[in-house]
């Protein structure tokens, strides 16, 4: 998973970012992102598409990423998503995440920088970026984003569920099963429901 990591030091990079978000198909909650600059790339626990691992194995995961990085969160609530598109919300979240992973860095350590991206989304930043689709499989860096994202989003969704328990936020995560869709049918949609998207 360090094909691209080794790819761009060799074209004289300095630093690799990996972006991934999560959270673009459910009808609630916000958006996540997350940028990944890694201090070493020899992980004890699995490294892999967030989809991929046990909600344990990204707990453990999630917490050597923390230690072995420098990492950017970004979070783009229901609210922006509605007004603007889930497109450009899930944009906006990576952007914010690598601006927060550059604010952590020295001065000197800011240059030279390639960001690889997960999937097609265009960034508008300057700075140079490489669109990889499935990259969560296929770079470390953009995988350890991908379980940041993943963790921090589902522990915003399983605080939402203690404010709206009725619609089982802590089983789904804002995602359009069975369940959920049951729980809007009753309830209608809560404060955090994206009310632009079809079934809510």
């Amino acid at each position: 998973m360090l094909y691209y990591e080794r790819k761009f030091k060799r074209k004289g990079y300095g630093l690799i970012i990996g972006v991934d978000e999560v959270g673009r198909g459910p009808l609630a909650g916000p958006v996540a992102a997350a940028a990944v600059t890694l201090k070493t790339v020899r992980f004890k626990n699995r490294i892999d598409d967030s989809k991929k691992l046990s909600p344990s194995q990204r707990e453990h995961a999630f917490a050597e990423i923390i230690n072995k990085s420098v990492f950017g969160i970004g979070i783009i609530n229901e609210h922006i998503i509605d007004r603007l598109n889930i497109q450009v919300a899930t944009r906006m979240a990576m952007e914010q995440a690598i601006s927060g992973l550059i604010d952590k860095l020295k001065p000197n350590h800011r240059q030279r920088i390639h960001i690889l991206v997960d999937g097609n989304v265009k960034l508008d930043i300057d700075l140079p970026f490489t669109n990889i689709i499935r990259g969560d499989s296929k770079s470390k860096s953009i995988a350890c984003a991908s379980i940041l994202a993943k963790v921090i989003r589902d522990k915003i969704m399983s605080l939402y569920d203690r404010i709206y328990p009725q619609y089982g936020f802590i089983k789904h995560k804002g995602y359009p099963t069975k369940e959920h869709r049951t729980a809007l049918k009753r309830f209608g949609p809560s404060l955090i429901h994206r009310t632009s998207f079809c079934g809510v």
